[in-house]
Parts: structure tokens; sequence; C-alpha cells
């Protein structure tokens, strides 16, 4: 009960120990001859056990890795937004996968892959780093990117900085702008439309 062993008892015996202290009688060990029982508080131990279980996944961090596939001769648009997807990705504290996919004779300019590896790493550089290093696959070409705290908070620092010192100089602009621009904005707009026309 308090931790002590009582012997080798017979089940009727156990069971009343267990009973006259208001305590479970559990079966701890079924293979061992003669089987192991611990007198016990059976749903406290089982409250405790889920307790433990939730604060060890309290504790652990679940990192995903999310994948970006790119191609040798991806266009810039698209380019473009796959590489914010991957910024986004790593601002949530996500690693990315990102894979070239080579088909027939691209295989034969890796170099093409890895350039294109080079300019995602240089583009995301302010919110996460090269953990795996580019490398062949195969058909693939990949490289894995991790979030990096301190990039980013240099990089939130710069942008707090860039955005105090730019909203002054653009308050004082549109006051300026608007009468000039809205006035000739309509009159070319009707002059092509009619010339199109």
């Amino acid at each position: 009960m308090d931790g002590a062993q009582l012997g080798i008892k017979a089940l009727p015996e156990a069971l009343s120990i267990a009973r006259a202290a208001e305590l479970d009688l559990v079966e701890v060990a079924d293979k061992a001859n003669p089987p192991v029982c611990r007198i016990m508080n059976y749903s406290k131990y089982k409250f405790e056990a889920q307790q433990r279980a939730k604060e060890s996944r309290k504790k652990s961090t679940n990192v995903v890795i999310k994948e970006m596939k790119y191609r040798p001769k991806i266009g810039d648009g698209d380019f473009d937004t796959k590489t914010r997807k991957v910024e986004q990705f790593l601002g949530e504290g996500h690693k990315v996968k990102v894979t070239i996919m080579f088909r027939g004779r691209e295989m034969q300019h890796p170099e093409l892959g890895r350039k294109i590896l080079d300019r995602i790493a240089a583009d995301v550089a302010d919110v996460g780093k090269v953990e795996v290093m580019p490398r062949q696959d195969g058909r693939n070409m990949t490289m894995v990117l991790g979030p990096d705290k301190r990039a980013q908070q240099e990089a939130a620092k710069r942008a707090a900085e860039d955005g105090g010192s730019s909203s002054a100089g653009e308050a004082s602009a549109p006051s300026e702008a608007p009468a000039d621009t809205e006035v000739p904005a309509p009159t070319e707009t009707t002059s092509d439309a009619t010339t199109d026309a």
C-alpha cells in the first residue's frame, strides 16, 4: 500500500486487503509466476498518467516539413508566388523542403536548378536559413530551409525603421499629387478609348 511488499497472498485475501484499505487491486505483471499485483487508487493513477502525457505533449514542439516544388524553366510570376508561400511557411515556424523537378534533357543542366535554389535562399534570407544544402536526388534536386528567428527579428526591426521614415514622406506627397493626377487621367483614358474604337 505504501510501497511495502506484502508477500505472496491468495487472490481472495489480496482482494479483502484492498477493500479494507478502500483501494483497488491492480495486476502489474501477469506473466510473472506468481502474478504481481499492486494495491492502489487506480482512477487517481490513470488521471496522473493522463496529466503527465498531456504535459509532455505540451512541451514537445510539432515540427512540420512543408514541401514546395519548382521546375527549372519556371516563370517569374510562378516563382514569386511559390517563394512568397515558402516565406509564409517559414514565418509560421515550419521547415520547408524545396524540390526542383527535372525532366528529360533538363537532367544535363543541374546548374539551372542550383541557380533557382540559390535565388530562393537569397529571397527568404530574412525569414529562414538553409539547413540542408542543395543536393541531387535522382531526378530531383532538394534543399531544406528552416525558420531563422534572429533573421526574422532583424527584418522586423528594419521594416519598423523603414516604415517610420517612409510613412512621413508618403503623408506629404498625396496632398500635392491628387490635384495634378486626377484631372489628366480621365481625359487620357477617354482619348485612348476613342482612338482604339
